[in-house]
């Protein structure tokens, strides 16, 4: 590794160490953080929940459940949203607990730090992929709709799926690699600041992140562009019932747009620290919040709540689950005699 990265790492660290927050300030973005994944993942809990009841019966029909269609499970569409929906609760766990940490035990042994680092790295590259490829989808359904049963199978979705798992590992693994071969033994027996650059310190690493980034940042853009254009000149001469698909279209947008900050947050964090040298732990927690959180907050409203399909059946499970809690209800319940 080179003087002038080895030099960087360990200004960092040190920035790091000698700019802690006080307790009430370090209290208070935990509580932050941890209420907000907590939210986000009761709403991420509650639209998986919808998926695995509602993937055969549909309650409103009187028929028996080998009648009906598929409801979810049959869907590319609604495999790759639950697929972003778990992927996010992964990533906004893990992120959370590495937050926590942070604060809480200052560093942890590198060995559980790879583990916990490697898939929260991989499930956040994993959600601008996701999206991507539900943007394909959605040109397919809208501009080849004809062809989109013959393109679009359940089992291609789950290909896909296994593929976004793979090009996301692509950005962390060869790290991992030069890690393994350039260290030491008792480095993986020490403790450090469990974040990427503390970790993976090679210059070569650094490099590879950055090339990496903007490879992805280039190809999800343009996958962006190309479908996301085409759908909304198609939904001009469309009728009225495609309108809502252009707000739908800047919506997904801008949710890309979050997600794609995580490949240049390095990048500014660094032009940040250049103007603000002082205020490390307030740009880092800024950071964190815009780029890790903020983008799984929107998810859930974009694909889930604003769906008809998703939102009548969630309504239905949760107007049932009100019921099924309501004290009159339950006291029936109770009483009822044993048959």
């Amino acid at each position: 590794m080179s003087d002038t990265n080895l030099s960087y790492v360990n200004d960092s660290l040190n920035a790091t160490l000698s700019q802690r927050d006080n307790f009430i300030s370090a209290l208070t973005k935990n509580m932050i953080v941890t209420a907000l994944c907590i939210s986000i993942n009761f709403i991420n809990g509650t639209l998986l929940h919808t998926f695995r009841k509602h993937q055969v019966t549909d309650y409103a029909s009187n028929l028996p459940s080998f009648f009906l269609p598929q409801i979810f499970n049959s869907n590319p569409r609604y495999i790759l949203f639950i697929h972003l929906v778990i992927n996010d609760m992964i990533q906004l766990i893990l992120s959370t607990l590495l937050h926590i940490i942070s604060y809480v035990l200052y560093t942890i042994t590198v060995q559980l730090c790879l583990v916990v680092l490697i898939i929260t790295i991989n499930t956040t590259i994993n959600t601008p992929l996701n999206l991507a490829c539900m943007a394909v989808e959605c040109y397919i359904a809208v501009c080849m709709p004809l062809h989109h049963g013959r393109i679009c199978t359940v089992k291609k979705t789950y290909v896909l799926i296994g593929l976004i798992w793979a090009v996301g590992s692509l950005s962390i693994l060869p790290d991992l690699f030069i890690l393994l071969a350039t260290q030491p033994l008792h480095f993986f027996r020490s403790k450090v600041l469990c974040n990427r650059d503390s970790v993976f310190r090679s210059s070569y690493s650094l490099k590879k992140r950055d090339a990496s980034h903007i490879v992805y940042l280039v190809l999800v853009w343009l996958t962006l562009f190309y479908t996301y254009l085409r759908i909304l000149f198609a939904a001009k001469v469309a009728t009225a019932t495609m309108k809502k698909a252009r707000i739908t279209i800047l919506l997904h947008g801008f949710q890309l747009l979050l997600c794609m900050l995580t490949y240049v947050a390095p990048l500014f964090q660094q032009g940040l620290l250049l103007l603000l040298p002082n205020e490390l732990q307030s740009i880092r927690f800024a950071i964190y919040v815009i780029v890790q959180i903020l983008p799984r907050f929107v998810s859930p409203i974009v694909y889930g709540l604003r769906d008809q399909t998703f939102r009548r059946y969630m309504s239905r499970y949760l107007l049932c689950k009100m019921r099924s809690n309501h004290p009159d209800n339950v006291l029936t319940s109770k009483i009822r005699p044993s048959v």
